[in-house]
């Protein structure tokens, strides 16, 4: 292993050594998403893996790493935590590890709780680690705190600024019992801290046997050499899309609390190696809780480009030939108090959506159709009087992808924000007092096309015990996952209540909280599929018999249930 120098005075270090330590960053945070899946209460956390780790630039705030298990969305966000935590706490102490939520400062919603801590080499601070954990409760109106009435910040849950919950290794236990005291179902919720504190420190271990190993000034000209080549890579990818402005435009059915869409409208300028984002033609604030904030709304561009550009290794270096010019006065730029508990897990797909369908325009050979754009939350919160104890589920649920220029759409993919999975029906069945009727493939989901997109699922559940609140944040329920090039639209979503023997309605379609269930009341969710790419009438004869004889379409419409 060496280091040289260039004739610009850049140290460049080894091939083989740079392709080791890029590997190591990123093993050192998948490490820390593993520590931190395995230690968690939560099974949102455990089993569907809503969680992200990553290592980022003590000065900048840059990210350097992430896992390849952690939530792509929180790449971007922590990114911005990581910057927030270094102007408040320019100079942490070893040990010190700070918590926050606040939206509004690097932040998605209030469930999602950072923590930060400064790892220290040698004496000195040497970069920052970060993680994101998804708590399924945190206050509020509502349990899960998917409050789709609210107006206001906090009526979603407990807002916590960038506060220290260690210092110098030691819990601060009344900042501890400050937070637990405002949150349902405390005790699981001690777990979910101390996982994440465990992941911290599985991170410092391994960040300092690297900084053994190699030493600082070889790592940090890894890094630096990691961020050049991520940044030129991007840069060669753009050059090959025609220079030009693309305009499109994605929907939100509703906000929740006033009935009537939300429009993204997005001019995306492509000139000289560069992307040019503007979404300020958008809607502006709204009241209910779809309002997304600005580190949310960066991050969301990052993973469009990530989707559309797989290849290129995650840090801060490919995200500068991104510029994103600043939504003020719309609704993709929340400030205080605008609710924004759908930000991440909604309002990022449709800003997703919209990217891929602008760029459809320039690049369909690299493009695909919209998928299914919704994380499907619903949450359950309650009182088993059998375990004598409440409870707290969050649960979301897979759509179909769009097809795409070389096949069919992945059916029952993750949400396009994130790589969380639906959580096993036996640990749902386990740990609630419900029981899982159905969950099956949804036919007749998919939009048509020459390559059609991937099919939504169905589920179904009962409460068996006890009363219990639901919630429901979703989208795509007004209209489906758009084709592009010809193709049809997948079928919209669908939620339907079980209450008392009848059917109660959702007014706002795919949104709606604060539902009281008794036992033998049921939910049923339909998820969207994916958008088709190319027409219908140019699939090919072969796929068309695979398709009948699957059965995956019942009707000569087919996206119809």
């Amino acid at each position: 292993m060496n280091i040289s120098t260039d004739k610009n005075k850049r140290s460049v270090v080894d091939t083989i050594t740079l392709s080791v330590i890029q590997n190591k960053l990123r093993h050192i945070c998948s490490e820390m998403d593993i520590s931190h899946e395995k230690a968690s209460f939560s099974p949102v956390i455990s089993e569907a893996f809503d969680r992200s780790n990553g290592i980022y630039d003590i000065n900048t705030g840059d990210v350097i790493a992430q896992g390849e298990w952690g939530l792509p969305i929180f790449m971007g966000v922590m990114q911005e935590t990581a910057r927030d935590t270094i102007a408040k706490y320019p100079a942490l102490n070893e040990g010190d590890i700070v918590v926050v939520n606040d939206p509004y400062r690097g932040g998605t919603h209030l469930q999602d709780v950072r923590m930060v801590k400064a790892v220290f080499y040698q004496g000195k601070p040497w970069c920052l680690l970060a993680n994101t954990g998804h708590w399924p409760d945190i206050g509020g109106m509502v349990p899960g705190g998917f409050a789709c009435q609210a107006t206001e910040i906090e009526q979603e849950g407990l807002r916590i600024p960038p506060v220290k919950l260690c210092r110098q290794g030691v819990m601060d236990e009344d900042i501890l019992d400050m937070i637990l005291t405002n949150i349902r179902v405390s005790q699981e919720r001690f777990g979910d801290i101390r996982a994440q504190i465990g992941a911290l420190q599985v991170g410092e271990n391994r960040i300092v046997e690297l900084l053994d190993r190699y030493g600082v000034d070889v790592v940090s000209s890894a890094i630096s050499e990691l961020h050049n080549r991520s940044e030129q890579q991007v840069r060669t990818l753009v050059s090959e899309i025609p220079n030009g402005k693309y305009t499109s435009q994605s929907f939100i059915d509703s906000d929740g609390v006033d009935v009537g869409r939300l429009t993204i409208s997005l001019t995306l300028t492509v000139k000289n190696g560069e992307l040019t984002f503007d979404f300020t033609g958008s809607s502006k604030p709204c009241r209910g809780p779809l309002n997304s904030t600005w580190a949310t709304t960066q991050a969301s561009v990052y993973v469009a480009m990530k989707h559309i550009m797989p290849e290129v290794l995650v840090n801060a270096g490919c995200f500068r030939p991104f510029n994103i010019v600043p939504p003020e006065g719309t609704f993709l730029y929340a400030r205080y108090p605008r609710p924004v508990s759908g930000c991440s897990s909604e309002t990022s797909q449709r800003i997703m959506e919209a990217i891929f369908l602008a760029l459809s325009q320039a690049i369909p050979e690299r493009l695909f159709a919209a998928p299914f754009g919704t994380s499907g939350n619903f949450t359950l919160g309650g009182y088993d009087p059998e375990k004598e104890r409440h409870y707290i589920m969050y649960f979301f649920s897979g759509g179909g992808y769009g097809g795409w220029w070389a096949g069919d759409g992945l059916t029952n993919g993750t949400s396009i924000q994130g790589i969380s999975k639906t959580q096993p029906v036996e640990i749902l069945e386990q740990r609630y007092p419900l029981l899982v009727e159905e969950y099956a493939l949804r036919e007749n989901s998919a939009g048509a096309g020459k390559y059609r997109g991937g099919f939504g699922v169905n589920y179904r559940m009962r409460l068996l015990r006890g009363r219990a609140v639901a919630s429901f944040l979703m989208d795509h329920g007004a209209i489906g996952p758009p084709g592009i090039l010809g193709g049809e639209s997948g079928a919209s979503n669908c939620i339907e209540l079980e209450v008392g023997g009848r059917q109660v309605n959702i007014p706002h379609v795919s949104k709606g909280s604060g539902f009281a269930l008794s036992p033998g009341d049921a939910v049923q969710v339909r998820t969207p599929g994916g958008g088709g790419y190319g027409d219908a009438a140019d699939r090919d004869l072969e796929s068309l018999a695979v398709d009948r004889a699957r059965g995956y379409f019942r009707t000569a419409e087919k996206t119809d249930d």
